[in-house]
């Protein structure tokens, strides 16, 4: 779980997380807040042994997520924002998939067979334009590249070398695992989209930038 300045939707998150019925480890990484987020997340783990909290100086949403992925123990990892805009409830009928396909990695998607009334058509469409360059580019079937919710075997994740230290991590990773010919299956997942002035933080450079992460790592790079 990245953190930055989520001290409105910390404490609720986790503990929506820590609720669910499966055995779970929840690494929360602190990508060095200026609000309360260190304060909270650090009473959490003081509360729950199955909480981690790892603090870094502010580097950006790919290098908290690497943080955690290199300090994950269980057998799959998956990334939950700090926020409210997913649900945790979904993790568990993903991870039944993942079993039930034998698929080292799954991904969940917000518009699959139907999208969030709320979301924003500038976000909408940026996503459905990375994921559109993602399947040209790779020949995928993705509806939704850019999604939060990957999940993957941790043996996987953990064996490809990652970089991104912004939000382009997600376009880097489904690159590399896409060019290792694994094919990347989905389910819809639910979505409730924030706004800018509640804390969203992806912008329209995010964008770009990660076209050509995906174009980068297509080239070989």
């Amino acid at each position: 779980m990245p953190a930055y300045n989520e001290e409105a939707t910390l404490e609720a998150i986790c503990a929506r997380v820590l609720a669910l019925e499966v055995p779970l480890e929840l690494i929360i990484v602190d990508d060095g807040s200026r609000d309360a987020t260190a304060e909270i997340a650090d009473r959490i783990a003081a509360g729950d042994p199955r909480v981690r909290v790892f603090h870094q100086t502010n580097a950006g949403k790919g290098a908290a997520v690497r943080r955690g992925i290199q300090a994950a123990t269980g057998d799959v990892v998956v990334i939950q924002d700090a926020d409210l805009e997913y649900d945790p409830d979904d993790l568990p009928m993903m991870l039944e998939e993942m079993e039930r396909l034998g698929t080292p990695v799954l991904y969940g998607s917000r518009r699959l067979k139907y999208r969030s009334s709320a979301v924003q058509w500038k976000f909408y469409y940026g996503g459905v334009l990375v994921t559109w360059v993602t399947n040209l580019l790779y020949g995928s079937r993705l509806t939704d590249e850019p999604t939060c919710y990957k999940m993957w075997r941790r043996d996987l994740v953990q064996g490809i070398e990652l970089e991104g230290d912004g939000f382009e991590f997600c376009a880097e990773v489904t690159g590399k695992v896409l060019r290792q010919g694994i094919p990347i299956p989905e389910v819809q997942i639910r979505y409730y989209p924030r706004r800018i002035e509640e804390g969203k933080k992806i912008r329209a450079k995010d964008g770009l930038i990660t076209v050509w992460t995906l174009l980068k790592h297509r080239l070989g790079g």
